[in-house]
């Protein structure tokens, strides 16, 4: 097991040396620059046809731009590995690390209950569909599953905003109602978020759930027809213990997988629902960076995002290995 978890070690470090490369390039790659924006937006403000040549290069140098691309990274990576993550261009050079900060918190809160909503509805679903296999109960649930696959979230995200509405009298999108905005934290305020909260978990965990409770339903029948199920069922045991013991043991290996891989989600959450429902969360943010060519803050969420995700392959490699022994001794 420790040979297993240092050779998973090894592998995560210069897969993030590897990544950060990628992630600078990339961004630096983007047609256009912070400066070329800025005067973009000077000579509308003030009528000119082009700034002059001394002001631009001034622009650069104060920015950087006008250093080699492996400077700049170097600075970049090194500042990165320190915690300093630099300052927003497009948020008038706020600390790139406050501007996550802010949003932090309630990505989280709004992924984890979209996870737990998820699963606390997708697992008894999906197991009742494969015990009660062709039933009308089972029809059903496998016509719902499919409807939830099929619409898309930002449609749903619109259904559920009439529906808020009209039916609870909720103002359309965020978290908060407007009064409690801007204030900070409070009972009343976390109550308000709980009273919001329901549009974008139901949102967001629609189709993870649909799409759960098929897997589920599919490995749950495959493994119920092995012989190790009719060796136990010989030997007395109740369908309950069963089915808990052994094939759900091993139905739910994928889905292991898919919670290391859903911690990227849980910073980013999806972009396009967070747009139309309006939620200040980290999605929205790193949308921003990158239309408005702001590297340091684009660089910092991507990278975010691809060290959790290493992170998360990481953790469900080291689950799966404590789980099935299988793994393990590969």
């Amino acid at each position: 097991m420790v040979k297993y978890v240092l050779r998973r070690l090894l592998t995560a470090i210069p897969t993030l040396l590897l990544i950060s490369v990628l992630v600078f390039v990339l961004i630096d790659l983007m047609p256009g620059s912070y400066v070329e924006i800025f005067i973009a937006s000077q000579l509308e403000a003030s009528g000119m046809e082009e700034l002059p040549q001394g002001q631009i290069e001034r622009l650069e140098k104060r920015y950087g731009l006008n250093r080699p691309v492996f400077v700049r990274y170097w600075k970049w990576f090194s500042n990165f590995v320190r915690g300093e993550m630099g300052s927003s261009w497009a948020y008038d050079f706020k600390p790139v690390s406050e501007l996550i900060g802010e949003r932090i918190l309630l990505t989280v809160i709004v992924s984890l209950c979209t996870i737990l909503f998820s699963f606390l509805v997708a697992f008894p679903v999906g197991i009742y569909s494969a015990v009660r296999q062709y039933t009308l109960a089972d029809h059903l649930f496998t016509f719902a599953s499919f409807i939830g696959l099929a619409i898309p979230n930002f449609l749903l995200a619109l259904i559920f905003i009439v529906i808020g509405y009209f039916t609870f009298g909720q103002i359309p999108g965020g978290l908060f109602s407007p009064h409690y905005r801007f204030e900070p934290m409070s009972i009343g305020k976390f109550l308000d978020l709980l009273g919001h909260l329901w549009i974008p978990v139901v949102v967001l965990g629609t189709a993870g759930m649909a799409g759960t409770m098929r897997v589920l339903r599919g490995n749950m029948l495959d493994q119920m027809t092995q012989p190790y199920v009719d060796t136990a069922r010989s030997k007395g045991l109740t369908e309950t213990r069963i089915l808990v013991k052994y094939p759900l043991r091993i139905a739910i290996n994928p889905f292991i997988t898919g919670l290391g891989l859903s911690l990227p989600g849980i910073v980013g959450g999806e972009l396009i629902v967070s747009i139309v429902l309006n939620l200040p969360t980290a999605g929205p943010l790193l949308y921003d960076a990158v239309i408005n060519h702001d590297p340091y803050l684009a660089g910092a969420m991507v990278m975010l995002l691809s060290a959790l995700l290493v992170v998360g392959n990481l953790l469900a490699d080291l689950t799966l290995a404590s789980v099935d022994p299988r793994i393990r001794f590969e």
